[in-house]
């Protein structure tokens, strides 16, 4: 398998306390976005936080790009790219100066990194950026770079958490956009598997993959399209977690409608 496969994961922060997630499971594969979707306190974060090792398992098993997680963490570490809630970037050097010291991190260096680094900015075309301080650059640019630089060492998972929090309607579709093209064309041929963690059902498109994931347990997964049925995917969603409508932030719109629809707007 080279792309992410999750299998009966379940994890408590206490060895007697309530299950974070409970038995979840699912699978992406390349060149396949497939949306996390789940109210706040959902599991998502945790979720996150075992696939990239910050926590570790004790029941269950991820692989990833073929390499068990919990026996061979280092392959499967480098076969992932990844994205925060919180950034994570140093706001007074470069956007070149973070990317190459991050291509260092993975091994690469002089025209193997300048390559890699240039076909990530291109990607989100942000190639004009690249010698302005990261303080310069508006939340939109600065969530950009951040998947540039998850892509330099050409990852086989691409993971982000909540990537267009605090982005305003228009940096919001323009986010979305980019890592939907990404998932359906790739970077120089290679397309990732995407993971993308949210809780705005106007991010998904109908042909995604959808895991909806409600107080540590998967309720359904599927494409958008069959899980919205005869209804729309936020009516769907609403019925299954019993969410508040404003809890499910950009919700009132139907699958497909965007990022810049009305809903969209209500969420900022």
């Amino acid at each position: 398998m080279s792309g992410l496969q999750v299998d009966g994961i379940t994890f408590r922060y206490a060895a007697k306390g309530p299950a974070a997630l409970e038995d979840v499971s699912f699978r992406v594969e390349p060149g396949v976005f497939c949306a996390l979707l789940g109210p706040n306190g959902a599991g998502k974060s945790t979720l996150f936080a075992l696939l990239t090792r910050l926590v570790v398992a004790r029941a269950g098993r991820i692989e990833v790009a073929g390499h068990d997680l919990a026996r061979h963490p280092r392959a499967a570490l480098a076969a992932i790219g990844v994205v925060f809630q919180q950034p994570t970037l140093d706001l007074d050097m470069s956007v070149w100066s973070n990317l190459t010291y991050f291509a260092g991190l993975h091994g690469l260096s002089g025209r193997k990194a300048r390559c890699a680094i240039e076909a990530a900015l291109d990607r989100l075309s942000m190639r004009e950026r690249a010698g302005e301080p990261v303080r310069n650059l508006n939340g939109g640019h600065r969530r950009r770079m951040e998947i540039a630089r998850a892509l330099i060492h050409r990852p086989a998972v691409l993971l982000l958490d909540e990537a267009t929090v605090g982005l305003d309607a228009a940096s919001r579709a323009a986010i979305t956009d980019h890592v939907h093209d990404l998932a359906a064309h790739g970077l120089d041929g290679h397309r990732p598997a995407v993971l993308w963690a949210s809780h705005l059902v106007d991010e998904i498109r109908p042909a995604d993959q959808v895991v909806i994931l409600h107080r540590g347990k998967v309720l359904a997964q599927g494409d958008a399209r069959d899980l919205a049925g005869e209804t729309t995917l936020a009516q769907r969603f609403l019925a299954m977690t019993g969410e508040e409508r404003e809890g499910a932030s950009g919700a009132a719109g139907p699958v497909g409608e965007g990022a810049t629809g009305r809903a969209g707007e209500a969420a900022e």
